[in-house]
Formats: C-alpha cells, sequence, structure tokens
C-alpha cells in the first residue's frame, strides 16, 4: 500500500488569558494532487480554567510576567506565560509557593514553602505540575528563589481569578 501522505495530529494549548479555550482544525487531504475532496479532522477541544493568577514583581533581581494555576484534565499545574522573564545570574533556581503575599528575600525555614520544581528556562512559557495533596488555599504567591544563594529573585501574589479571566 503506497502512503502519500502522513499527517501528525498533536494539541496545542495556549494560554492567550487566564481562560484559554483551544481547538483546532486541521484540513488533511488523502491526496492533495487528485482533486479528491478533503476530510475534515477536528481535534478535541481542550479547556484551561484558571483558578489562581498574579502578576510578577522584582525582588532581589528583575523578574516579570504572569503566573496561573490551571487545572487541565483533573490535574492542577502552575503556567508561567509566554512574557515571563527573570535574570540568568541564578544558578539553582526553584518555583516555590510561599503562605504569603510576599515572600521573604531568603528563607529561613525551609519548610515553609513548597518547591514546585528547578526553573526550566530563564524566560517564556513553562508548566509544572502542583501534586494534587496541596492545598491551595495555604498559599498567596509563587516564587522564583535561588536554593544556592537563598535569595528571591522576583514572586507573583496570587488571586482568585474571575470569570472574566482577570484576578481581583
Amino acid at each position: 500500500m503506497k502512503l502519500n501522505q502522513l499527517a501528525l495530529l498533536g494539541i496545542t494549548s495556549l494560554l492567550i488569558s487566564p481562560l484559554a479555550v483551544s481547538s483546532h482544525v486541521v484540513r488533511v487531504s488523502a491526496n492533495p494532487s487528485s482533486g479528491e475532496s478533503n476530510a475534515i479532522m477536528v481535534a478535541q477541544r481542550q479547556q484551561l480554567v484558571a483558578q489562581i493568577s498574579g502578576t510578577f514583581v522584582a525582588a532581589e533581581q528583575p523578574t516579570s510576567g504572569m503566573a496561573r494555576i490551571v487545572t487541565d484534565k483533573g490535574r492542577r499545574y502552575l503556567v508561567l506565560d509566554s512574557a515571563f522573564k527573570t535574570s540568568s545570574q541564578g544558578p539553582d533556581l526553584h518555583v516555590v509557593l510561599d503562605p504569603t503575599e510576599k515572600p521573604p528575600m531568603q528563607y529561613q525555614d525551609p519548610t515553609s514553602y513548597v518547591n514546585l520544581g528547578k526553573l526550566q528556562k530563564f524566560n517564556g512559557e513553562q508548566r509544572y505540575p502542583i501534586p494534587a495533596a496541596i492545598n491551595l488555599s495555604n498559599f498567596k504567591s509563587v516564587a522564583i528563589w535561588c536554593r544556592m544563594a537563598n535569595a528571591t529573585f522576583g514572586y507573583a501574589p496570587l488571586r482568585p481569578t474571575t470569570s472574566a479571566g482577570t484576578s481581583q
């Protein structure tokens, strides 16, 4: 059997606003040169519902962009948006949830925050899973923290997101 075309269908979620609904329509042609009618494949509609969001402010280093906590297919994630940017000066940057609106410049108690993992990159969109056992009502901000220097680079106070997609 001769294969005329190989089609790869992927679902990509883009956070344009705290409440993003993304649906993709992909046209796949069995043989584009023969004039056969195109088959239309519609990818499953995927919804990301933002529960909490906040805008980053600088602490020890310039940090900007937005953080959102979203639910996707029953799992919660912290998403840093495409405008996220922080300094590349930190050798060991981590993303942490903090119980205060303004995290300390240095942490004295390692049990006072939840470490979601190493920062994936210094800028751009990225996503961190939040363990199911974490009670989000106990946390009021997300911080970019340098573990080696024990320094908070920047933080985003978290607020409930309204149905219009903005922080209250």
